[in-house]
C-alpha cells in the first residue's frame, strides 16, 4: 500500500507505526481497506439483507444473511466486523 506523505509517496510497510496526526483523513480510510470488511444490516426491495463494505465504506456485494456475509468476506481473506 503506498500512502501519500506531505513531501511524496512513501511504501507503507505492515507493522511499522505511522503518526495518524500526519496523514490526511483519506490516508487513514485506506489503512486496512484490503484486510478489512464491514456488514451492515440494510433493507432492499426483497427484505432484510447484510451489505459488505470495503473499510473505507466502497459497497462490495450483500448477502442474505450476516453468516453469509461474514462467510464471503473470510473467504476473500479479509476480517469481517459488523456495524450496528
Amino acid at each position: 500500500m503506498n500512502i501519500k506523505t506531505h513531501d511524496g509517496t512513501a511504501n507503507f510497510v505492515p507493522g511499522t507505526v505511522l503518526d495518524i496526526h500526519h496523514i490526511s483523513a483519506d490516508q487513514l480510510a485506506q489503512l486496512g481497506m484490503e484486510e478489512i470488511a464491514f456488514v451492515k444490516p440494510v433493507m432492499t426491495d426483497a427484505g432484510e439483507a447484510f451489505a459488505i463494505h470495503a473499510a473505507d465504506g466502497t459497497p462490495i456485494a450483500i448477502a442474505a444473511s450476516a453468516n453469509l456475509a461474514a462467510a464471503a468476506i473470510i473467504q476473500n481473506d479479509m476480517v469481517p466486523t459488523l456495524v450496528h
